[in-house]
């Protein structure tokens, strides 16, 4: 296959949207904390060197290997039990191995490892889709992984995790009987969580979404700021290096869970919907390929990416606005942190790879 072709045939509006996001996320750390901006900007070269490296494999073909959908899985689960042996305590949560210099979030390569899984079962198990059966199986992938990051605890990633899961039933033709069970099942294991697993401040954010007057120093005080600082900013905003919420240290993870209020309060309204609309096009770019696919496989790898990007993406920004509880979940391609934007970066390679031989 004449690879520089292929290159230029790649959906390049797709990757213009992440070159955006990109330029956001380091414009907003360079403004906020100059050591984290170079730290950023060499994560996102070796990202678009994995998004470039991933688009030149064929991993269509890789469905009928069991053994290396298998493997992916294998070595997702094999992180996540040496993270609760040997992770420290970071914030509250042990969910980072450290290699050397480096920080590795096992739940990341979970995320990506499920999609693979799940899009490989659904294609294989099209016809069979309402048996019972195939439940079970795909409550199996899922919930091991889930407990796993559960131990941590990671209230983010099991939700970004359950909603892999629940998304490909939703589209898999599954029985509405069979989403119930489903649903029930979540149910009580979001039960089980919230009674022995959940810190005492994991349940405060959660409890303090309905009462957001409550304990404004405390609980509630990162969203209170990440308010101020998006209601203040105005259309065009205040300028670089001039967000009073984000520079005097008042707006907490300015980096991480509300990068989008930090970069919003310096360059207003406008600054923040160009934001929203480059993950938009990303998104719609995706379902795009999805439905130019020839097979199920690659539909489903779309539909998985779309899935996941999408759960993150209303996760943050709802918590930055106080529409929802802070659970720690990164925007995809904007929020600082290596290992969310390496596994984002080697899905959009697969996404790539997919529009490529979908041409020929």
């Amino acid at each position: 296959m004449d690879f520089s072709f292929g290159f230029k045939k790649q959906d390049w509006i797709l990757n213009f949207a992440i070159l955006f996001l990109a330029l956001a996320s380091l414009v907003s750390l360079l403004s906020t904390d100059k050591s984290l901006f170079y730290l950023q900007f060499a994560w996102y070269l070796l990202g678009f060197a994995a998004l470039f490296l991933a688009f030149r494999i064929d991993w269509r073909p890789l469905m009928n290997y069991s053994r290396f959908i298998h493997a992916c899985y294998g070595v997702s689960i094999l992180l996540l039990v040496l993270t609760y042996f040997f992770a420290p305590t970071i914030r509250g949560i042990r969910g980072w191995l450290i290699i050397g210099p480096l920080q590795f979030q096992a739940a990341e390569l979970a995320k990506l490892a499920l999609i693979i899984v799940f899009s490989s079962f659904w294609a294989k198990a099209h016809i069979g889709v309402a048996r019972l059966r195939n439940l079970g199986i795909s409550l199996l992938y899922f919930g091991v992984p889930a407990f796993l990051v559960t131990l941590q605890p990671d209230l983010g990633s099991v939700l970004i995790l359950f909603s892999i899961w629940f998304g490909f039933l939703l589209v898999s033709g599954i029985r509405w009987s069979h989403l119930i069970t489903a649903f029930v099942i979540f149910a009580i294991g979001g039960i089980l969580l919230w009674v022995s697993f959940l810190a005492d401040y994991q349940k405060e954010r959660v409890l303090g979404l309905f009462y957001p007057e409550r304990d404004p120093l405390g609980i509630n005080y990162s969203v209170i700021q990440s308010k101020i600082a998006v209601g203040s900013a105005g259309f065009f905003g205040k300028g670089f290096g001039q967000g009073t919420q984000t520079q005097l240290g008042f707006l907490p993870e300015a980096q991480t869970d509300f990068i989008l209020s930090a970069f919003t309060e310096e360059w207003g309204l406008l600054g923040g919907l160009l934001v929203i609309a480059a993950f938009l096009v990303l998104i719609a770019r995706i379902i795009k390929i999805g439905l130019a696919s020839p097979n199920n496989f690659s539909k489903l790898i779309c539909l998985g990416s779309v899935i996941m990007f999408t759960t993150h993406f209303v996760l943050n920004s709802g918590s930055s606005l106080g529409f929802l509880p802070v659970v720690g979940v990164p925007f995809p391609f904007l929020s600082y942190g290596g290992s969310n934007l390496l596994i984002n970066f080697i899905l959009v390679g697969m996404i790539q790879g997919i529009a490529v031989r979908s041409k020929f």
